[in-house]
This record gives structure tokens, C-alpha cells and sequence, in this order.
């Protein structure tokens, strides 16, 4: 690549998913503390300890916030990049996230509970922002043969960004009480950089073409990014697609919902975002320290295991991102989610097992470790890219709504459950991962078509001809496995 594309995609991802990632992790190390300087600001404002349920109801008022400002930050995606554009609403971002890094200091200062429940909010909130307007920058800047590279880095900063919480998080570090606060508050380190630097890149091409009609700034946009050229290719296939949309509005999430034309996409964000968050990773990295702790593994090594399973996602990320424009979507994600049931199954196993042999919790580790890879290799690595080209562009920002909410509402799901099902079935929590990952794998399988190398317009005709029992959305078909 000769032009700035490297850069672009590093500075782009600094205020992206790596502040998602930053922020699921760098809550866990800390909780001990927030908890008794909650108690201790409740003993001094009124007098006495607070009850057992009063304590239990503000944390989990302080965990609740974050995916309820997460929620209202990814619906809020269509309104705030139709009206800043794409780079704008990144930039503006940044600023909130440095706004509720200050609030989360000073908070310590203050002896106020409160401000770390806002200051969790607006965390929740730029993440979820964020999140999904990294994915849609990234997306509409990419070339169309390295757009699923180029998108997957999405998936390496959320790796890259869980990885850096949990390294910080760590004692030798900031993991002591007298710096909680300003552990909290290191994300904002990186949202300053994205805000120096960002400025000094054009906006999105596709965006500038499609929505805005300027087909020069979208190829100066084009050679400042990928370096000198015409791309006369790339400009002539943003012309079809704008001359296809010509006269129609952006759509709004109930346009999306009651469109017939795009059923199989939204099915398809459904059952990729269910299947992600209901294989068993999300609770891995959620809750690793009683996962682990149940598979037989010394308290004092538990800390060390969970950075080696964020180093081995990470880099599985990196590895997926040679061979996603190679192998294809499709056979990633089926495959990914086949041998992950298949690992679910073998851990149950395990577990069950632990107390016969002191070798047993290692083979357990080790599986745990092979399951992050099969999840960073496949589901994790291809959610961003088929996420983002599955759709045209007047549907796009919309879908990022659907796609936003479906996403933050079962991170919220999750969280409030998986405790319950982890105390209630222990061991046997996983089969039920399993069933969700067999489940995922057989519909990617028989129904999903590949997506590689193709521009959003061929793609959504490819879902609209899919053929499933006889029934069709049009009168060309196109047949799949099932």
C-alpha cells in the first residue's frame, strides 16, 4: 500500500472497538475497590454502612450503565453519522469519552457514587457509538479486494483493546486501590491521539460519492488512502450502486424491518450476533476468573491464564486476516462454529473429570485456549466485514441500528444471566453453548451465500434469490446447500 491506509486504519481503530475492548476488562480488576469506596461514601453521607441489598443494587446499577449507554449509542449511529458524517461523529466521540474520563476522576475526589454510574454511561455509550461507526468508516473506505482485511482489523483492536485493560489492570501496574480511578480513565490517553490525528484524514469515499455526489473528493479521498491512481474501477462501481438508490432516502430502522427484500440479511445479523454471544466467549472473558477456578487452576495463576487467552485471540486475529479474502466468509464462520460446539463438548468433559487426575484442569486450559482460536479465527474475525457488505448504502447506517441493538441488548442479557447459569448447571453450561454454536454452524452451512469479492449490490441480490422450501423473494433463484 503507498498511500496512508496503514495509518488511517491504525488511528481509526485507537478510537474504535479497542475503547470497547478497553473497557469490558478494565472494570474487572478494580471491582473490590469501587465496591468499598461505595460503601465508604455511603458511610460518610449518611452516617452508616448501607444495607447488603443497597450496596448490591448500586453496583449493579454502576455494571447496568454501561450496556444501557452502550444500547443508546449504537440506535443512535444513523442519526449522528447522517448528520456529522462519518470522521465528525468519530471526533465527537472522542470528546465524550474524554468528557466521562474526567467525570470518572474526579469522582474519587468528590466521594460521589453517582458520577461513576454517569461516567459508566457515557463509556457505554462512545463504545457503543463507536463501535459501529468504526466498522462503518473503515467499511466505506476500503477497496472491495481488501475490504474484508481492511474490516477485519475491527476484531484486532477489540482484541488488541481487551489485551491492554488486562495488562493494566494487572497489580504491578495500576490494579492497586490507590489508582483505580485512574485506571479507569486510560482510555481517554488514546482518544486524545485519535482526536490530533483524525483530522488530517478525508472522509469515507463511499460516502462522499453516494451521499454526497462528489466524485472528486472521492477519488482524492481514494489516492490519499491507497496511494496514486484513477481508481476509475472502484469510482464506476459506486456509480452503479448510486445510479440503483437514485431517489431513495437513507432508510430508518422500521423501513429496514418491513423491507422484504432484505429478510435473510437481518436473519442473518440475528443469528451471527446470537451465535457469538451465546458461544461461551463472552463468558470467558467475562467471567474467565470462576471459569477457571472451576476447572481446577490455582487462584495465584488464574490472572497469568487470562492474558495468555487474550494474547491467543489476538493473534488469531492477525492470522485470519491473510486468509479471510482467501477462504471466504462462509466456510470461516461454519467451520469456526462447528469445531467450537465440538470444544464445548470436550470441556464439559473435563470438567466433569478434573478431580481424577491433576494433569485433567491443563488439558481444560488447553481447550479453552484452542476454543479462542477457533472464535477468533471465525465468528469473532468475520462479523465485521459481513456485517458491513451485506448491505447497499441507503440501508447501511440503519442496519448498523439493528445490528447495534441486537448486539449491546444480549450483552446485557448475557451479563445478567450467565452468572445464574454458571451457579445453577456449573459445568453443564457449556453443552448449552454447544447446542448455540451446532445451531449457528448448520445455518451458515445450508443457508449462508459467500460474500467474497463481490460489491454490496451483487451480495444483496444473492441474498434476495436465496431459496429455501420452495420460497423465494424473487423470481430468480439461487440455490444453496439446503
Amino acid at each position: 500500500v503507498q498511500g496512508k491506509a496503514l495509518l488511517f486504519i491504525f488511528v481509526l481503530g485507537l478510537g474504535g472497538t479497542f475503547q470497547l475492548g478497553n473497557h469490558l476488562t478494565l472494570i474487572s480488576s478494580p471491582t473490590m475497590f469501587i465496591k468499598e469506596f461505595i460503601n465508604s461514601s455511603w458511610t460518610q453521607r449518611y452516617g452508616g454502612a448501607p444495607g447488603e441489598s443497597t450496596a448490591g443494587m448500586i453496583w449493579s446499577a454502576v455494571v447496568a450503565s454501561f450496556g444501557l449507554g452502550g444500547l443508546i449509542g449504537a440506535i443512535s449511529v444513523q442519526w449522528v453519522t447522517n448528520y456529522l458524517g462519518r470522521k465528525r461523529a468519530m471526533i465527537w466521540n472522542n470528546a465524550i469519552n474524554i468528557v466521562a474520563s474526567g467525570t470518572m476522576y474526579t469522582s474519587r475526589l468528590a466521594n460521589s457514587f453517582e458520577m461513576i454510574m454517569l461516567s459508566r454511561f457515557l463509556f457505554g455509550f462512545t463504545s457503543g457509538l463507536g463501535g459501529s461507526v468504526h466498522i462503518l468508516y473503515l467499511g466505506e473506505s476500503s477497496l472491495k479486494e481488501l475490504r474484508g482485511m481492511v474490516t477485519l482489523t475491527v476484531a484486532i483492536f477489540l482484541a488488541t483493546g481487551k489485551l491492554t485493560g488486562q495488562i493494566m489492570g494487572l497489580s504491578e501496574l495500576l490494579g492497586r486501590e490507590e489508582f483505580w480511578n485512574i485506571l479507569l480513565c486510560v482510555p481517554a490517553f488514546f482518544s486524545v491521539i485519535q482526536m490530533a490525528t483524525l483530522p488530517f484524514f478525508p472522509e469515507a469515499p463511499r460516502y462522499l460519492l453516494i451521499e454526497k455526489g462528489d466524485t472528486e473528493q472521492c477519488r482524492k479521498a481514494l489516492q490519499f488512502l491507497w496511494g496514486p491512481g484513477e481508481y476509475q474501477k472502484e469510482i464506476e462501481e459506486m456509480l452503479v450502486e448510486q445510479e440503483a438508490l437514485r431517489g431513495q432516502r437513507n432508510k430508518t430502522l422500521w423501513h429496514l424491518l418491513r423491507d422484504r427484500s432484505v429478510r435473510w440479511q437481518l436473519l442473518t445479523l440475528v443469528v451471527l450476533n446470537e451465535g457469538i454471544q451465546f458461544c461461551g466467549n463472552p463468558g470467558i472473558s467475562m467471567f474467565s476468573f470462576s471459569i477457571f477456578q472451576e476447572a481446577g487452576i490455582p487462584v495465584d495463576k488464574i490472572r497469568y491464564v487470562t492474558l495468555g487467552v487474550g494474547i491467543s485471540e489476538m493473534f488469531t486475529n492477525l492470522t485470519c486476516g491473510l486468509l479471510i479474502d482467501r477462504v471466504g466468509r462462509r466456510v470461516m464462520l461454519w467451520a469456526g462454529f462447528g469445531a467450537m460446539a465440538t470444544i464445548m463438548v470436550l470441556i464439559t468433559t473435563m470438567l466433569l473429570l478434573k478431580d481424577y487426575s491433576f494433569w485433567i484442569p491443563y488439558i481444560t486450559v488447553s481447550l479453552i485456549f484452542l476454543f479462542i482460536i477457533c472464535y477468533g479465527g471465525g465468528p469473532a474475525s468475520v462479523s465485521p466485514p459481513l456485517s458491513h457488505e451485506m448491505f447497499v448504502q441507503s440501508y447501511r447506517s440503519a442496519a448498523f441500528v439493528f445490528n447495534g441493538f441486537i448486539k449491546w441488548a444480549n450483552f446485557s442479557i448475557f451479563g445478567f444471566i450467565f452468572s445464574f447459569l454458571l451457579a445453577g448447571l456449573k459445568s453443564f453450561t457449556f453443552l448449552f453453548f454447544s447446542c448455540v454454536c451446532l445451531a449457528a454452524s448448520l445455518y451458515f452451512f445450508f443457508i449462508l451465500p459467500e460474500t467474497k469479492g463481490k460489491t454490496p449490490l451483487e451480495i444483496s441480490e444473492d441474498f434476495r434469490n436465496i431459496r429455501v422450501c420452495s420460497s423465494t423473494t424473487n423470481d430468480i433463484r439461487l440455490e444453496t446447500k439446503l
